[in-house]
């Protein structure tokens, strides 16, 4: 009898450690950094729990991933099924449909294997066929293996945003700029939903324009206050606050907080993709103090209009660190592609000397650094270009340098009657 138990006992140890194996050789990409195609209608994207509350045969949604190798891959769900549905899975174009079954717990739902002949990015898309229940299965993960999956390379953290990129425009040391301008162009069909395209930035804040909602843009600039507060405006006290001094016809202007606090102000404004607009920011110091304003031009009644001007305490300096950058800043459609043109950028000192500036260093976020690679920067037709987003492979990396061509094309400035340069 002793012995039977001690044979029982191994045997179970041999299969425990098979099956533990088995589990091993498949890698699970979370279903959590998964899209949805029209976004977010019919089904839930859960930051634990994954695909939930699937509903609709509308709604595709869409996995993507890095193969650094070829051959074949191997795909299985870890699912559950309230009752019986059919499912299509599609990679590499190639369409399996599955009958998911019902049962409480989660259960390991078999698609197929899938040939890989060329390296890259790929997607898996899921679509609803039918069901006999109001959902189609939670989906927790997607499993693979096989030769082609050694190697791969996907998202880890529920965070869905495209990483936001950076160019930086040095200049030379000790030059105290006044002004700073410059042109962006966005190219059509780069310019989705939760896209913030900041032209002049600098030490103090930022300044570009905004893709909203489906029928909304605008015109951002905004000022940091002193002080440490990351969060809440209202714990910050008066001698550290950005004071509004004045603000255009139409533009609105408050606190914000959640990434340092300050004065910030917006101009709803239809500015379309196709189009090049132009973006002028002054910096005048004073007794310690910098008021910053920043000037739009209109394309349509060719002529420049103050956004808003604010005095920033605890400062006392012209225009440091100027960059651009281009951010994805809500993740439910951080697979789209945005990108940004930016041209002819100007300073002018303190003494009125105009300099023009053909050169930048591009940088990313955190976000840039492990968990997406789908971004880029470099020279397109004279223009610096910067993209993020796509699932395409990337054209720089963290402190890559650029050049582009001089324009030698000072740009033609008339203010408004009453300037804050003055």
């Amino acid at each position: 009898m002793k012995l039977l138990f001690t044979n029982a006992i191994l045997c179970l140890i041999i299969f425990s450690f098979t099956l533990k194996a088995q589990t091993l050789d498949k890698i699970a990409i979370p279903a959590y950094i998964s899209y949805v195609e029209p976004e977010e209608e019919g089904v839930n994207i859960d930051e634990k729990e994954g695909i939930t509350d699937w509903t609709s045969t509308k709604s595709e949604i869409q996995c993507y991933f890095h193969l650094a190798n070829t051959g074949k891959l191997e795909l299985a769900l870890q699912a559950e099924s309230e009752a019986e549905s059919t499912i299509q899975i599609s990679l590499n174009g190639k369409d399996i449909q599955i009958e998911t079954g019902k049962g409480s717990g989660s259960k390991i739902l078999t698609v197929g294997t899938f040939e890989i002949t060329q390296t890259g990015y790929y997607c898996i898309k899921l679509k609803g066929i039918s069901k006999k229940g109001k959902h189609f299965p939670s989906v927790k993960s997607f499993l693979v293996s096989g030769k082609a999956a050694k190697e791969i390379h996907f998202n880890t953290q529920p965070r869905r945003n495209a990483a936001s990129v950076h160019l930086r425009y040095p200049f030379p040391e000790g030059t105290k700029v006044e002004w700073f301008y410059n042109e962006v162009t966005i190219p059509e069909g780069f310019d989705p939903v939760s896209t913030f395209y900041m032209a002049n930035g600098f030490k103090r804040g930022y300044f570009g324009i905004q893709v909203n909602s489906k029928t909304e843009r605008r015109v951002i600039f905004s000022v940091w206050d002193s002080g440490n507060e990351a969060i809440d405006r209202n714990k910050v006290s008066d001698e550290n606050r950005v004071k509004l001094l004045e603000k255009g016809t139409g533009v609105v202007a408050n606190d914000f907080g959640n990434e340092g606090t300050g004065g910030h102000s917006h101009w709803v404004y239809p500015w379309v993709s196709g189009q090049t607009y132009r973006f002028l920011l002054h910096a005048k110091p004073e007794n310690g103090l910098t008021t910053y304003t920043a000037y739009f031009y209109m394309n349509d009644t060719n002529e420049w209009k103050l956004i808003a001007s604010f005095r920033a305490p605890k400062d006392g300096n012209y225009l440091e660190n100027l960059h651009s950058f281009v951010e994805n800043f809500w993740g439910t459609n951080g697979q789209k592609m945005r990108k940004a043109l930016y041209s002819n950028q100007w300073i002018v000192t303190s003494k009125g000397e105009w300099m023009e500036l053909n050169t930048c260093r591009f940088s990313h976020d955190p976000t840039g650094k492990v968990e997406r690679q789908d971004y880029g920067a470099g020279v397109e037709d004279g223009n610096f270009y910067l993209f993020n987003g796509g699932f395409i492979p990337g054209t720089a990396k963290f402190g890559d340098t650029f050049t582009r061509p001089f324009v030698q094309l000072k740009p033609e400035v008339k203010l408004p009657a009453k300037s804050f340069h003055e």
